[in-house]
Order: C-alpha cells, then structure tokens, then sequence
C-alpha cells in the first residue's frame, strides 16, 4: 500500500497544477483551513461548500462544441501523461462539479513549491472528489483551447480576407487613375475634333458665302420684277412677282439683298467702285439735284470685277425692293392727299374748326394709316438690324426721310388754308385778346391730334400698346370728363368741340399726351417742322394786329394770356411746337409792348411840356380836396338794412374817389411813369424792366425839378419846396415795391484822340498793314485813336440825393422867411465883426438900439403868422404828420441857434 500511494501522488500534483492561477486563487482561506482537519481524522467527511466561480466571457458567449474540443486538447496538452490515465476518472467525476476552467487557469504551471516530497503520504489521502474536480478542469481547459485555435484560425481568415481587400483596392484605384488619364486624353482628342470641325465649318462657310450670295442675286431679280440682260448691262423694270403684305417673304427676300450688298460692298470692294447705294427717289439725291448718281444707276464696266457687278446688281434689286415699299406708303399718301383737295376743294375752300377732325383730312388719312406703318416698320427694324452706319442701312434712312416728308408735305397743304382762315375769324368775333386765347387753346389741340395721327404712321405699334395698358383705366374718367366740359360750353366754346375746347387743361388731353409721349417717333425734325409751320398761322394773325396796337394794357393782357398759355403747351411734350410758336408771339407782344413804353415815356415825360394847370399848386391841392360825406339817419325800420347797404357803398364810393383826387393831384410826368411801370412790371423781363425804370427815373427827376422851378416862379419858394419833397417822397415810395436796383455801367466810345493817331498813322512809312501781331499799323490806331469809357449811373442814389437836397433847401428857405430881418441882421454882425473889433461893430447904424428894437418886434409878430402859414403848407402837402415833425425839428434847431447868435 505504501509502495503504492508514491505512484498515485505524481498524478495528483500533475492535476492541481493544471488547474492554473484562477482555480488557485478561487480557493477561500476557510476552506484551506478546513482541509488541514481532514488529514487528521481521515474519516470524518470534509464538509460542502459551493464552488466559487469566476466571471468568464463563456456566461455571455457560450463556446461551440468544436471550440470546446480544441480547448480539450489542449487542456490535454498541457496536463501532461497523466491526463489520459485519469481521463476516464475524470469524466465519472465531471458532473459532481460544477466549477468552471478558465483558459488563464488552464495554461497557468503547476504550482510544485507548494508541495514537496515529504507531503506525499497526505496527498495519497485526498479524496476521489479532487480528482473529479482536476479531470472536470482539463476537459474545461481542452475544451477553451479548441476555442480558441478556432478563434485564431478565424482571426487568420480575416486578416488574409482583409489583405486582398486591400490589394483589390489597390487595383482599383490604379485601373482609376488610368481610366481618369485616358478620359483626359479622350476629352482632349474630342476638343480638337470640334476645333477642326469649326474651323472646317467655317471655312466651308467662307468658301460657300459668295456663291449663296450669287444665287441670292441672280435668284430674286424676278421676284421683285428685275431682269439683267446682255450679261448685266442692260437692267430691265418689269412687274413684281413678290407682294409687300406678304411680310415674312418679303422680309426674308430683304434681308438676303441686305446681305449681298453688304457683302458685296465691303468684301468685294463695290462700293469703292459704284459709290453707296441709295434710293433713286429720296430726298437727299433731289437735294444734290440728280448730280450724284447712286450705286444702281452706274453704267456698266467691263473692267470692274465680278464682285463688283454684282454689288451693282445687289443694289438694283434692293432700290427696286424699296420702290415697292415707297408705292405702297409715300404715293399712297401723295394720291389720298389729292383725292381730299378735289374732293373738299381746298386750298379754295377752308374747313370749318368744328367739322375738321371728323372730316376726310383724317379720316382718310387714319384709314391708311395701318398698312403704311405695317411697311414703314419694315424699313425702321430692317435699320435697326443693320445699324444707321452700315453699307445697305443708307437707302432704308432715305426711304423713311421721302416718307416723312411727303407725310408732313400732304399735311401741311391740306391744313395750312383751313389754319389760318380760323384764325382770321376768331380775330374778327373775339378781339385781339381773346383771340390770343382761343387760338392758343386751338393750336394746343391741333399739336395733340396732328401727333396721334403721325404716330399711327410712323409710330412703334409695340410700345404704344404697352403705354395704352398701364392707363387703360384712366382714359374713361377722362372721357367721361370731357364730355361734361363740352356740355358746358357756349356758343364761342362749339367751334372747338373737336379741335380745341373751352379749356386747355382737360384730362383726356393729359392722358393721351402720356400716352403719345412715350414714343419719341414724333420728335422727327421734319413733322417738328411742319407743325411749326402750321403754328406760324398765331404769329402770322396776332403780329398783324400787334403792329396797329398803342395801348399799353391790350399789349399787356395779350403778353399775360400767351405765358398763359405756353406754360401749358409746355406741359406735354407733344405740345412742344405750339410752345415754340406761342413763345416767338411773346417776344413779339414784348417788343411791341417796349416800344410803346418807351414811346410814352418819351412823350409823357421827357418831352413833357407842362401848362398853367398842371403848375397850379396849391390851387389843385385845394380845389381837389376830399369833402366830408353828410349822412342823415332815417327812421330805423324795414328799410334800415338798405340804407346801411347804401351808406357803406357811399363810403366806399368816396374812399376811391379820394383815392382817385390824391392820384390826379399828382405831377402828370411822375404819374406816367408809375403808370407804366406798373403795367410793364410783370410782362417784360427783368432786365428790362430795370433799364427802362432806369431811364424814366432819370426824365422824371428831371422833369419835377423843372416843375420846382415853374412853381417857384408863380407861387413862391415854399411851394415850390414842398412841391418837390412831395413828389420825391411819393416817387421813392412807390418804386420800393419793384425791387429794383436801378444801376447800370453806361460806356461810350471817346475819339478825342482819334485825329492825333490819324496823324501819327500817316506819318509812320514803315508801317505793317499786313503783319499778323499787335505791331499791326490798323490795330495801333485802333487802340490809341478809339477808347472806351465807363461811368457808373445809380438812379437810386440819384434820387436820394436829390430828395435830401430839396429837403435842406426847404429847411433854408423855411428858415430864413420865419426869422426875417433877424437872421438878415446876424449875418451882418458877423461880417462886422469879422476883424474881432467889437467898436466898429457899435459905430454900425444897425446897432441903434431902437432899430434893433423895431427889428424884433416885427419878426416876434410876423413869427406866430408865419409858422401857421409853414404849418398849413405842409399839411396840404405832406399827409403824413411825421414827416413834417421831421422837416420842422431841424427849422426850429435853426431859429433857435440864430436866436442865441443874436443875442451873443
């Protein structure tokens, strides 16, 4: 038995080692203690207690039965030889114990420094329980090997699959990288195919261009009845086959002559040869009088290129394309303008103003106005296409001139009659002024209607139609307006029902001149000219009636209602000629009206002769003096509102007739000339006015100084003071209002050195006629015989000076008549006493005391008689009570300082 126990402790060992670090460290201090009683009373039983058990990742991912072999095996492995002795032992034993094997406690050594040789007699007593647990350990740790070679065989699997993933990437992006380098070679093989491609278009193109456009020429000659016989020498006019309602071939067949003779011309080098083309019937060749032959009218020439006769083929077909257009538009107007004047008789015959909008004169021309400009916008967008500076653009602009002018020709010959016979007899019913009104108001609307009408012959359609949508709306309030306007109107009001109204500010008009401002086809020179024209009629009629006119107020009224009226033409743009015309009558009216005040500032004042009663002052102060009204009051009643109705226009009666005798009182030169200038004020132009204010101030100052003068000879120094401070006073006051400056520079030529150059001039031999410097002999005698001299010339100060000059001569005067004898006797003591001797100063005889006496007594009582007289004087004159304190202060000043003198 004891030989035996060594043999089986080996295996024993063997078993617990294999168990590794985690069965070793599970095992609880209790139970190791507990074990040590075992082998002292081998027969009491060990006690149970459950197996710890560690954590493993099998609780959460359970092996498979192929993992568990592996692990198996290697559990095997690992045990060493005896693991197949107890194999059999250990799978009896393996389902008492539960405890599992993890793979770290599999593959840990055997732990052989625990036990050691003298220990092997107790190791013989452990039970068979142990080495249950030991074979149950090797199976789990065979079973977690075979886990895990699988594992790795799997992880080898996947690394070997992941190594030709990359590998097939690799590739992938190298089969990439060529594809993106054979797409760059193929985009840029494919770029110059096109390149060539083009270039090879183009060149087919270029190649093919000359023959498409002699085709072109030889193929349209009969479309537009053009035939060249005898090899292009002889070109024969025949019927046209092509038709110009047909627009879209029409077009077409245009634009492929426009083309040839573009080509031709610049290209070919024909019109260095033949000239530009042109129209045979424009209005530029009837101005240079057929001299100037265009391109389709050269003779041939042998020696010119093909491509030059062909230019003068090009340019035959299209000036034979154009006279298709010009039958269709410009002899259509010519013919429908002859068949109005025979049927209305005119220029015999004028037309009534009321029935001129309704009769043939439009309605005709509107109903020929769609086809003519359906081919006139033919012509206007074939330019536009091919630029107002190109070769085949030329004959185009001269078709669309012959249009215009044949438009405004036939306009002009039907209207002008009928124009001017309306003006004549608004003249003869309404009088000058209102015939200025009504005929303004008349040409306004005649602007208005003549440019409607030339805009449906000449207008863009397109932009029309946009304008007529935006005030779609507004154009039936304004009908609607209009008609109520009508209504309104007399007798004079009927002749304008249809051209021209009562009022020029209606709004139809308004609209319909936004409406046809939006175009600007009718600011063409040649329809502007033709209503100026048609417009001369105002100037023609009023100019007459201007020359025969004398009468400042007529002329002002007529300058009043023409600006009027400008500014209303002026607030359309299609009233602009009807401005232009009204604005040449104003300055007419203006220079008529300057003559006339200049006329009557000559007459009026400064060839003014004045007579006994317009000198009679103060006899026209005193018997034009205002009388005070005597009002009796009646009984109050039912007549009592009357009578204070009849009382208060009585007074108002008499404050005009006040006002009227203050005017009259007036001196007749300085009342013409503020009567005047009041006219003229807001009629002529400023500086005008201020020349003409300039030079009547002037006469006028004059004039009431020469007045003084008379004044002083009949009625004594007083009056003839006040006289003149009145008028001065009442001429500054009422020129304060104007706002003028009253000052201009007066230069004149001085040739009082004129006769000494002359002599110089001839005396000189080596004078230079001819040299182009100052040195020049006829600008030296210019400048020294000639010279110019400038004098400053202020009214307004003139006028102040003379006001405060004949302030201070009435003070003098005013003075010396209230002292008398006494400022005479002052005078003579100073020149006594001139030499400081006071004795020859008594010796004098008017030193006696009883002269001396004598002398103050008489001016003390002639003073108080005197001052009144003065007081009285100045009251008449002079209205306002401060003026005359302010003339009276410096008089008193004086009388009291000869007075102190005096007595010294």
């Amino acid at each position: 038995m004891s030989s035996s126990k060594p043999l089986s402790a080996p295996p024993k060992m063997s078993s617990l080692s294999s168990r590794g670090v985690n069965s070793t460290s599970s095992m609880s201090p209790t139970r190791a203690s507990g074990s040590l009683p075992s082998n002292k009373n081998p027969a009491a039983p060990a006690p149970t207690r459950q197996p710890y058990s560690s954590p493993s990742y099998e609780t959460f991912a359970p092996r498979t039965a192929a993992q568990r072999e592996r692990m198996g095996r290697i559990a095997a492995l690992t045990a060493g030889p005896w693991s197949s002795a107890n194999n059999e032992e250990q799978k009896d034993s393996s389902s008492d114990f539960d405890e599992p094997v993890t793979l770290t406690s599999a593959m840990c050594p055997p732990k052989s420094s625990t036990y050691n040789t003298s220990s092997s007699s107790n190791d013989s007593t452990i039970s068979s329980v142990t080495d249950q647990k030991i074979n149950n350990t090797l199976q789990h740790t065979i079973n977690a090997t075979q886990n895990l070679s699988t594992l790795i065989k799997h992880t080898a699997s996947l690394r070997l699959a992941l190594r030709a993933s990359i590998n097939i990437a690799n590739d992938v992006s190298e089969r990439h990288s060529d594809l993106l380098r054979h797409s760059g070679e193929l985009s840029a093989a494919a770029e110059r195919l096109q390149h060539e491609e083009q270039v090879l278009t183009r060149r087919a193109e270029e190649i093919g261009k000359p023959l498409k456009h002699y085709d072109a020429v030889d193929r349209i000659g009969p479309l537009v009845g053009v035939l060249f016989k005898e090899g292009g020498r002889v070109i024969v006019r025949g019927i046209a086959k092509l038709h110009v309602d047909n627009d879209e071939e029409f077009v077409r067949v245009l634009e492929e002559i426009d083309e040839a003779v573009e080509f031709f011309g610049e290209d070919g080098g024909g019109a260095e040869v033949f000239g530009r083309p042109g129209s045979g019937g424009s209005s530029s060749n009837n101005r240079r009088g057929g001299r100037e032959r265009t391109a389709s009218q050269q003779p041939f020439q042998a020696t010119a290129s093909g491509s030059a006769e062909y230019y003068r083929r090009a340019c035959a077909l299209q000036d034979a394309a154009l006279e298709l257009l010009r039958v269709g538009v410009a002899d259509r107007i010519s013919q429908t303008s002859s068949q109005i004047q025979d049927a209305l008789k005119l220029p015999k015959v004028p037309i009534a103003a009321d029935k001129l909008e309704a009769s043939l004169v439009y309605t005709r021309f509107h109903g020929i106005s769609r086809r003519s400009n359906a081919l006139i916008n033919i012509a206007r967008k074939r330019v536009e296409t091919l630029g107002s500076g190109s070769l085949a653009a030329s004959s185009y602009e001269d078709f669309l001139t012959l249009c215009r002018n044949t438009y405004c020709g036939a306009r002009e010959t039907l209207l002008t009659t009928t124009i001017r016979s309306h003006m004549d007899i608004l003249k003869e019913r309404h009088g000058l002024v209102g015939m200025t009104r009504l005929a303004s108001v008349f040409l306004i609307r005649l602007c208005t209607v003549e440019t409607a009408l030339y805009l449906d012959f000449f207008g863009d359609p397109d932009k029309r139609r946009q304008t007529t949508k935006k005030v779609k709306g507004a154009t039936s309030d304004g009908d609607d307006e209009k008609e109520a306007e009508e209504n309104e109107g007399g007798d004079d009001a009927s002749a304008f029902k249809r051209l021209g109204s009562s009022s020029s500010h209606q709004p139809g008009t308004a609209i319909t001149s936004h409406i046809l401002s939006e175009d600007a086809t009718y600011r063409d020179a040649e329809f502007q000219s033709m209503l100026g024209s048609l417009c001369s009629a105002l100037h023609r009629t009023i100019r007459r009636g201007l020359v025969s006119v004398l009468d400042l107020d007529v002329l002002c009224q007529v300058v009043s209602v023409l600006r009027e009226e400008r500014s209303a033409a002026n607030s359309t743009s299609t009233t602009l000629a009807a401005a232009r015309a009204v604005s040449g009558v104003i300055q007419d009216a203006q220079e008529r009206l300057i003559f006339c005040a200049n006329t009557s500032l000559h007459k009026e004042v400064v060839r003014f002769k004045p007579t006994s009663a317009d000198l009679n002052y103060p006899g026209k102060l005193l018997g034009e003096k205002p009388k005070a009204a005597i009002i009796i009051e009646g009984e109050e009643g039912a007549g009592g509102a009357t009578k204070k109705a009849e009382k208060e226009e009585a007074e108002i009666n008499d404050a005009v007739a006040a006002q009227l005798r203050v005017y009259e009182s007036w001196f007749p030169p300085m009342r013409s000339v503020l009567r005047i200038l009041s006219k003229i004020f807001r009629v002529v132009e400023p500086r005008v006015f201020e020349d003409i204010a300039l030079s009547a101030v002037q006469a006028c100052t004059k004039s009431l100084k020469d007045g003084s003068s008379h004044i002083l000879r009949a009625s004594g120094q007083i009056h003839a003071d006040l006289f003149l401070v009145k008028h001065l006073l009442i001429l500054r006051e009422q020129l304060s209002p104007f706002d003028i400056q009253l000052r201009s520079v007066e230069r004149q030529l001085d040739f009082s050195e004129a006769g000494k150059a002359v002599s110089r001039f001839l005396a000189n031999r080596n004078r230079r006629l001819f040299s182009m410097s100052t040195e020049n002999a006829l600008v030296t005698l210019l400048r020294e015989g000639v010279s110019v001299q400038e004098s400053s010339v202020d009214s307004k100060r003139d006028l102040e000076d003379c006001l405060r000059s004949a302030c201070n001569d009435f003070i003098e005067h005013t003075t010396s008549s209230l002292l008398g004898p006494i400022s005479r006797f002052v005078d003579q003591c100073k020149n006594a006493s001139s030499d400081g001797s006071t004795d020859v100063l008594r010796k004098e005889s008017f030193m006696n005391g009883i002269v001396v006496k004598g002398m103050f007594g008489n001016a003390y009582d002639n003073l108080e008689s005197e001052l009144g007289n003065v007081s009285t004087q100045m009251k008449l004159y002079l209205e306002n009570s401060s003026t005359q304190s302010i003339l009276l202060k410096p008089v008193v000043r004086k009388i009291t300082r000869a007075l102190e003198e005096a007595r010294r």
